[in-house]
C-alpha cells in the first residue's frame, strides 16, 4: 500500500491511533462529531438517534465476517442506492477494495489484542487526482439499537458502515449522500473513467447487430476488470417505484456480471446457442425481477446443471437477479461504464480560482441544472481513445474527480471519431 496519500482535514492515521492507544482511550473524531450537524441539513431521520460503537451494538464485531462480497451490503434510510451499488461492485474487486480499505488486516478487531483497538479507521478516495486518506471514529448512527444507514447481512460485520461514514464525512453529512450517480462513487474508490451509456436513446434491443456489437464491448470491458452499473429513469414522483416486473425505477444497480450462457438442445432452442445474459444487484438485497431468466424461471431448465452451479444460481429474494442482455437493453435506460486506468500515471493539479462564484459546485448529473456550474476543462481528442467503446461521431464523458462540494470537478472529453 503507497503512503502517498493526503491525510484529510491534516488527520493522521498512524499517530492519532498511537495516541489512542497509548492514553487508552477510543477516539472521538472533531472533524466528524457525532451529532446532528453529521446526519443531515434539513431532513432529519426518522426516530431519535443514538451513536453507538460496534461493540455496542453486537457481540464480536468485525470489520468483514468470511471476507467481503457483494452481498455484505444493504440500503439504510437515506436514498444513496448509488453509493451502495458502487459498494457492490467495488466488493467484486479485490485489487480495489483492499486500496480503499488500507491496512485492513490491521484495522480489523484483535480479540487477543484488545488493547489495539482504539475506536479509529480509515479508507481512501480518489479525489482531485490523488488518493485522500479519510479518518473516522467508530461511533455509528442508531435508531432502537439497530443500524439505520448502510449495514452488513451479518449484524456483526462492519466494513460497509465504517466506509459509507467516511465517505459522508467528505459530503459534509449523511443526508449529502442522498441521490447521486454510481459512476461518481466508482471514480472516487477507484480512478477509473466514467462512460455514460444512455440506452433508452440508442434503443439498442430494436437492432440485433448494434445490441450483438455493444454486448461484446461490455464484455471486453468486463474482462479488463471495469465495473458496470445502471438504473431506470424516473419522473419526480417515480423514485424508488417498484414495477410490476420486479424492477425498481430512479433506483441503482450493480452489474455483477456479464455472461454468455450455452444452452442444451432442446425443443425451440439449438445445440449450442449462447445467450448473452447479465447478472444485476439491487442494493436493496430483496426486490428482484420477474421476468425471463429470473431466478426460479423456466428458460433455466435449457441450462445443464454443471453450468448453473458454475453461475451461482440461487433461488433466494437476495436481490441478485440474471436477465436476458436484450432485456436489460429494453428496461434500463442508463448504464455506467466505469474503465480502470493506472492512476499514478496522474500529473497535474486542479488550482482554485481567484473568482469564487468559478469555483462553486453545481453537484451531481442527475441535477441537471446546475450540473454545468461545475468547473470543467474541454479536451478535444483528435483520435479515438481506446477505452471509449461508444459509436458515436461525438462522445462526451464526464470525468469525475469526486461526488460532492468541494470535490465534483467533472473534465468534458469531446472525442472526434475519425478513426
Amino acid at each position: 500500500m503507497s503512503s502517498s496519500a493526503v491525510p484529510y482535514k491534516n488527520q493522521h492515521y498512524a499517530d492519532l491511533k498511537k495516541l489512542c492507544i497509548q492514553t487508552k482511550t477510543l477516539f472521538e473524531d472533531p472533524e466528524f462529531p457525532a451529532d446532528n450537524s453529521s446526519l443531515f441539513y434539513s431532513k432529519p431521520p426518522p426516530g431519535a438517534v443514538h451513536w453507538k460503537r460496534p461493540g455496542e451494538i453486537c457481540k464480536a464485531p468485525h470489520l468483514f465476517v468470511e471476507g467481503i462480497s457483494s452481498h455484505d451490503l444493504n440500503q439504510g434510510v437515506v436514498g444513496n442506492c448509488w453509493f451502495v451499488a458502487a459498494c457492490s461492485c467495488l466488493a467484486l474487486k479485490p485489487h480495489l477494495w483492499k486500496r480503499v480499505i488500507p491496512d485492513w488486516k490491521e484495522q480489523e478487531w484483535d480479540s487477543n489484542h484488545p488493547g489495539n483497538h482504539a475506536g479509529i479507521f480509515h479508507f481512501r478516495f480518489w479525489i482531485f487526482g490523488e488518493w485522500i486518506d479519510v479518518v473516522v471514529d467508530d461511533r455509528l448512527p442508531t435508531i432502537n439499537g439497530k443500524l439505520i444507514y448502510c449495514h452488513s447481512k451479518q449484524k456483526n460485520e462492519f466494513w460497509s458502515a465504517l466506509l459509507e461514514k467516511a465517505y459522508a464525512k467528505l459530503a459534509g453529512c449523511y443526508q449529502s449522500l442522498e441521490g447521486g450517480n454510481t459512476g461518481d462513487a466508482v471514480v472516487d474508490f477507484s480512478g477509473a473513467v466514467s462512460e455514460a451509456i444512455d440506452l433508452k436513446n440508442e434503443k439498442f434491443y430494436k437492432d440485433q447487430n448494434k445490441q450483438k456489437t455493444f454486448f461484446a464491448e461490455l464484455l471486453k470491458v468486463w474482462g479488463r476488470g471495469g465495473i458496470i452499473s445502471c438504473s431506470i429513469r424516473a419522473g419526480q414522483h417515480e423514485i424508488e417505484l417498484q414495477m410490476d416486473n420486479g424492477l425498481v425505477k430512479g433506483h441503482a444497480y450493480s452489474v455483477t456480471a456479464v455472461k454468455e450462457v450455452r444452452l442444451e438442445p432442446r425443443q425451440g432452442y439449438i445445440g449450442n446457442e449462447a445467450i448473452p445474459l447479465v447478472r444485476m444487484r439491487n442494493p436493496w438485497g430483496k426486490t428482484e425481477w420477474k421476468g425471463a431468466w429470473s431466478d426460479s424461471s423456466e428458460e433455466w431448465s435449457n441450462v445443464n446443471d454443471t453450468e448453473r452451479k458454475q453461475l451461482g444460481i440461487t433461488v433466494e429474494d437476495d436481490g441478485e437477479f440474471w436477465m436476458s442482455f436484450k432485456d436489460w437493453c429494453r428496461l434500463f435506460t442508463d448504464a455506467d461504464i466505469c474503465h480502470l486506468i493506472n492512476t499514478s500515471m496522474h500529473f497535474g493539479s486542479w488550482t482554485v480560482n481567484e473568482n469564487p462564484l468559478l469555483n462553486r459546485c453545481g453537484g451531481c448529473v442527475n441535477h441537471k441544472q446546475t450540473f454545468l456550474q461545475n468547473p470543467q476543462v474541454l479536451k478535444v481528442l483528435e483520435k479515438l481513445l481506446p477505452f471509449i467503446s461508444h459509436n458515436h461521431e461525438h462522445v462526451y464523458l464526464t470525468i469525475h474527480t469526486g461526488t460532492f462540494f468541494p470535490f465534483s470537478f467533472p473534465v468534458l472529453v469531446r472525442c472526434n471519431r475519425g478513426i
